[in-house]
């Protein structure tokens, strides 16, 4: 199974390779309550760029772990790269994908601010 999402415009899309979630993260530091993120990391060789990522922007703050990238035309950010202990992640915002039902997620808070 797979599920694709992409950004406002469509410039930029996606899909991953497995299930779709039934639960998702929801943190509270400053860039991700300020964008609304409910995310889910996935191992970066389930994740497909299907188009767009020659119209990609980055952004880093605070320990740089995280590039996020975000479309130059509408601004969206449908998704981040991570690294783990693990290896190379995806950190997909799961409002960016619209096949999933957001109010059915169950919702893990993590207490980013405080990092």
């Amino acid at each position: 199974m797979s599920y694709a999402g992409s950004c406002h415009c469509g410039a930029v899309t996606f899909t991953v390779t497995g299930d779709a979630p039934d639960e998702a993260m929801s943190c509270n530091c400053s860039h991700c309550r300020r964008k609304g993120f409910l995310l889910t990391f996935v191992p970066a060789d389930q994740f497909t760029l299907e188009s767009g990522g020659d119209g990609l922007t980055s952004y880093q703050f605070y320990k740089h772990k995280i590039t996020h990238q975000f479309c130059a035309t509408c601004g969206a950010q449908a998704f981040a790269l991570a690294e783990s202990p693990n290896g190379p992640m995806r950190a997909i915002n799961l409002r960016c994908v619209p096949d999933i039902d957001i109010d059915a997620l169950r919702i893990n808070r993590v207490d980013g601010a405080s990092f």
